[in-house]
């Protein structure tokens, strides 16, 4: 797939670029013209990407901060580092339940936070685009933490779209099903687990990771400058039912 989009002299950072998702979306804004910064924590895929990186555990947040503060004002923001950690919801961990926390929902708010603030003493009227997960919209065996994270993700996203609207600053998030990053594939290729997964999404498959990201450019381009505020299921159907 190759995505239709100008994003020339656009300033972008994606977080969670190392690999998966993330290195997708960063590779599609590089192959639209886009002036990418890419976060994560692998030092050789950020440098393979041939942008601006920045490696970093975005779980520390004041390195985060330190970083951030660096960055030139932004046009654009993809928050996708995530995480998981798989626990029964009558075994959870205070452990982990708070790491997953940590990363998924209170750094992206806080990479959004700093990002925003900058667009809007520069006066930019940016696109931040936060990637959720089908796990806020539905309950999934053994995810009680990554479904509750997902969720405070989308809610956070109200609230951005609600308070920096008035700046012209849009934010989304899209709440794709599994998708086929390597660490999925692996994941979801025992037949007893994939197959009832596959019987519930309507088109019978997952996701690629193109599939991901091209509606991710979609949300931050001119095209969508009177969306705002939505939740984007990219799931094949799987929440239609």
């Amino acid at each position: 797939m190759n995505a239709a989009f100008d994003f020339t002299h656009h300033r972008i950072l994606v977080t969670g670029a190392s690999s998966g998702i993330g290195r997708e979306i960063a590779l599609q804004l590089i192959a639209s013209g886009a002036d990418v910064f890419a976060l994560g924590r692998d030092a050789q895929a950020l440098a393979e990407l041939g942008c601006h990186s920045l490696c970093l555990d975005i779980a520390d947040s004041a390195a985060l901060d330190n970083a951030l503060q660096d960055l030139p004002p932004l046009h654009g923001l993809v928050n996708c580092a995530g995480i998981s950690r798989l626990e029964p919801a009558a075994a959870i961990s205070a452990e982990a339940f708070d790491q997953v926390m940590q990363v998924n929902a209170r750094a992206a708010a806080q990479v959004a936070s700093r990002v925003a603030a900058k667009m809007i003493e520069a006066q930019i009227a940016g696109s931040i685009v936060n990637v959720s997960s089908q796990a806020s919209l539905v309950a999934l065996d053994d995810h009680l933490g990554y479904c509750a994270s997902k969720a405070a993700l989308d809610a956070i996203t109200r609230v951005q779209c609600a308070e920096w609207g008035r700046f012209g600053i849009r934010v989304n998030s899209v709440n794709p099903t599994v998708t086929l990053t390597p660490m999925a594939a692996m994941a979801w290729s025992a037949p007893a687990k994939r197959d009832p997964a596959l019987a519930a999404i309507p088109l019978g498959r997952f996701a690629e990771t193109a599939e991901v990201a091209l509606p991710v450019l979609f949300l931050l381009s001119c095209a969508a400058s009177m969306i705002s505020g939505v939740s984007l299921p990219i799931d094949g159907g799987y929440t239609s039912r």
